[in-house]
């Protein structure tokens, strides 16, 4: 298997692949970061991505204490790299939008800090998928000038920082005024 392969996108190949259920399990890699298949989805497959992150994350939840939860995330960042460099090579596009890991580990990071309740959730949820969407800087910036599975990881784990940001500020207003 070769996994440090140079990112270059060839400009002879113009026609983006369009990937299919055979296309994820042709390789480990694909499977990762297409999500399974989440990926394949036509309409918004990162917002598919991002609510499919919400029963893995309760699973890894019910299974690990919080510190092996944090490791296994971090392990699934270090898994997406790779993952979606090695399809972004393949299909001919280094940030395709079929690849949705990036959306599930960022979230599911998201999930851990954020409180349990389905308010806090839904909130976590719109406010990730805005700043994946607008891309503020320097999310913007980073998506246009680092390319590969660095580039496509970082951009979403920029997101949840700033999803994390806004819900801490939240939390300390609404909990202060004990809303809930």
């Amino acid at each position: 298997m070769i996994t440090s392969l140079p990112d270059d996108y060839s400009p002879q190949r113009q026609t983006l692949l369009k990937p299919d259920i055979a296309f994820v399990h042709v390789r480990l890699a694909h499977f990762v970061a297409m999500g399974a298949g989440v990926g394949l989805v036509r309409f918004a497959p990162g917002t598919f991505g991002t609510l499919a992150a919400i029963p893995l994350y309760h699973l890894l939840d019910s299974l690990f204490e919080p510190v092996s939860l944090l490791l296994i995330l971090d392990v699934f960042f270090i898994m997406g790299i790779w993952a979606c460099a090695v399809t972004g090579r393949a299909l001919n596009s280094p940030d395709h939008s079929g690849m949705v890991w990036d959306e599930i580990v960022a979230f599911m990071l998201v999930l851990f800090f954020t409180p349990s309740h389905w308010i806090w959730q839904l909130a976590a949820f719109l406010l990730f998928r805005f700043f994946d969407i607008v891309k503020p800087a320097p999310i913007g910036y980073l998506d246009q000038r680092l390319k590969g599975g660095l580039g496509v990881m970082l951009d979403d784990l920029l997101a949840a920082f700033y999803t994390l940001l806004c819900i801490a500020g939240w939390k300390s207003m609404v909990l202060f005024q004990s809303y809930f």
